[in-house]
């Protein structure tokens, strides 16, 4: 069923934008929730881990880091799978994998144990799982794709507020070995959620009496096989904008909602008090990702959605940078507030933005580049912005270095765009959508030819079908009579016999 020849993105069939796309939303949305929350949430049981295996803060945050590298990381292995045997059957692989590996965990003997298990294998069962869902969503949404990407990318904060505190419950109640197991059986889900991915199948063209036994398979050309990868995206300067853009942009995305509860601390506050501020951002963003969606579907602006998403850039990286100047938790709670609000805004224009960038033919390949190429800056983001606070001491450089990294990146996408992307025709794809053939398309944008004007200046009304058509006629009638002369004149000339007067 999740064949390359019905799951390959090129069998030309229009995308539903709704039916069992919504099905397929829905499990986009639950694999979104389970990708970005689940790093975060096993951060809860780190304290018992440290107790447990006698180690520092600093190697259990590398189960967080190993599990983010594994997600962005294999992105062109998840490429490579999903153009080689569909979306699927690599999800239901990566359910498994998910889970498997939080369940092995819970049997752990060494740190080193965690670092395999909850960090490599699952983390490459959410990669599998994550890729292959925001590829099928894109093939069930086209009017109404921002609007499905805003709701999909929902499912992180929703996913967050809900893993936090039940990981807290869990390790309470079972320990952190029970936790885990837990866990790892409610990432079976993953499973479920990839069955939903069911593949988009081209109509059956009807066939016609008495050519069912026709043998033309030499005739018909083979199909050229679909690349595992294809690299040819970087060809595109929309994508290579793209990319250099968001490599920038993830060095200080992810590090204001790290530090913001460390900062709280430091100013004095309260353990829970502090930790009421993630809560915040993330109620904020579970309401600003649907809602930018609808307004990157609007007529007017879908067309210019990689402006708004510079503009999402630059809104995020401005409140970091004024964030920087908080001094109490009245203005912290400010930060979040409108951090969030952009947060949200980035979050649901991300991939919207790359799916109009390169298409759905060769968005498989170039999620699977990009998110291998943002894996590296965020392994370094963090980390730098953690060793930037050891040296001096202050949170207010670290949300400086932040703020200008996300602004860097906005002025590179939209300034690029402006200078070396020049505004494309219609794609085909395009006006299919729209219910026209390209064809259709070409013969209604010609202009109609004119007759030459004569020599003299003075041009002749056009005539219509009726003076034709008696022109015609009038041509017709002269041809006949003047053959009819011409054969007269040659009967006179030829002698008269019993056999011509027969």
């Amino acid at each position: 069923m999740g064949g390359v020849a019905l799951d390959d993105g090129s069998s030309g069939v229009k995308a539903p934008d709704g039916g069992w796309g919504w099905a397929v939303l829905f499990g986009c949305f639950i694999i979104t929730g389970f990708s970005y929350a689940f790093p975060k949430a096993v951060s809860v049981f780190f304290k018992e881990l440290i107790r447990e295996f006698e180690v520092g803060y600093s190697d259990t945050a590398w189960i967080s880091s190993i599990l983010l590298a594994m997600l962005y990381g294999t992105g062109p292995l998840c490429s490579i799978l999903v153009n080689r045997f569909g979306c699927r059957p690599v999800m239901l692989v990566g359910g498994l994998f998910a889970s498997l590996g939080m369940v092995l965990a819970s049997f752990a003997t060494s740190i080193m144990h965690i670092y395999l298990c909850t960090g490599v294998i699952t983390g490459l069962g959410m990669a599998l799982n994550f890729q292959p869902s925001l590829i099928m969503l894109n093939r069930y949404f086209s009017e109404k794709r921002p609007l499905a990407n805003g709701l999909a990318a929902a499912g992180s904060p929703v996913a967050l507020c809900c893993l936090s505190p039940l990981g807290q419950v869990l390790q309470y109640e079972y320990g952190w070995r029970g936790g885990f197991l837990i866990l790892g059986g409610m990432l079976l889900n993953c499973c479920a959620c990839g069955a939903l991915m069911r593949p988009l199948v081209p109509p059956k063209k009807p066939e016609t009496p008495g050519t069912e036994n026709t043998p033309d398979d030499g005739n018909k050309k083979a199909k050229p096989k679909p690349k595992l990868l294809d690299f040819s995206v970087f060809r595109d300067p929309g994508f290579v904008i793209y990319t250099v853009a968001a490599s920038i942009m993830v060095l200080g995305l992810f590090v204001p909602p790290v530090f913001v509860v460390s900062y709280a601390k430091e100013l004095g506050n309260e353990d829970t008090k502090s930790a009421l501020l993630l809560t915040i951002l993330g109620f904020v963003d579970i309401f600003a990702r649907p809602t930018c969606g609808i307004i990157a579907g609007l007529q007017w602006v879908r067309p210019r959605c990689v402006y708004l998403f510079s503009f999402a850039l630059m809104f995020n990286g401005i409140t970091d940078l004024v964030g920087s100047l908080s001094k109490d938790y009245s203005s912290l709670v400010v930060f979040c507030i409108f951090f969030g609000i952009s947060y949200g805004m980035v979050g649901a224009l991300q991939f919207e933005v790359l799916m109009a960038v390169v298409g759905t033919e060769k968005f498989s390949s170039a999620i699977g580049l990009v998110l291998l190429l943002e894996a590296f800056a965020v392994l370094v983001g963090p980390p730098s912005a953690g060793r930037l606070l050891d040296s001096t001491k202050n949170y207010m450089f670290v949300f400086l270095l932040a703020g200008i990294e996300v602004v860097v990146s906005a002025l590179v996408l939209a300034i690029c765009n402006l200078l070396f992307i020049k505004k494309k025709h219609e794609a085909p794809e395009t006006a299919i959508e729209n219910g026209e053939t390209v064809e259709a398309k070409n013969h209604s944008s010609t202009p109609p030819i004119q007759e030459p004007h004569k020599a003299h200046g003075n041009s002749e009304k056009p005539k219509d079908s009726g003076d034709l058509r008696a022109e015609n006629v009038m041509k017709d009638s002269t041809e006949v009579e003047t053959f009819l002369k011409d054969k007269d004149e040659q009967n006179k000339n030829i002698p008269c016999s019993p056999e011509t007067k027969l």
